[in-house]
């Protein structure tokens, strides 16, 4: 059980952890421990999300969201594997978060007349100087 905040909470049929070898440095310690934790959330499925929630957590999400829906946290940061696990849950916890969040509606704004005013202006004063830049004439 994984709690998100007061009102959400992920069930465990929800959340899948496979313990793989870590990649990198770590002597013959790397070769024996399965310490970089994978964990797999099923976020399509899940019942304690709404689907705008989701839709924001799949843009959010962006190459770790799966075609069928689930979001792979892969974490290898450290050799010991409890705490692998408990920094992809907090990283899984910190997206939901961010995808619970609305975004603000973006209101159009109209320049005033007067800046569409002196916007011509200038427009039009730059352009009778570049107007004066021609080949001179003999006459």
């Amino acid at each position: 059980m994984l709690q998100i905040n007061d009102q959400i909470t992920l069930a465990d049929w929800e959340l899948t952890e496979q313990f793989v070898r870590a990649s990198g440095p770590g002597g013959q310690n790397v070769n024996k421990v399965s310490s970089a934790v994978e964990l797999r959330f099923e976020a399509a499925r899940s019942p304690n999300l709404t689907d705008p929630v989701k839709r924001r957590l799949q843009r959010l999400a962006g190459r770790r969201w799966t075609k069928d829906g689930a979001i792979v946290i892969f974490c290898d940061e450290t050799r010991h594997q409890a705490r692998n696990r408990d920094i992809a849950r907090e990283r899984l916890a910190e997206l939901i978060r961010k995808a619970l969040v609305t975004p603000k509606r973006r209101i159009k704004t109209k320049p005033t007349k007067g800046s569409v005013r002196r916007r011509l202006e200038a427009k039009k004063q730059r352009g009778e100087v570049k107007a004066l830049r021609g080949k001179v004439s003999r006459d």
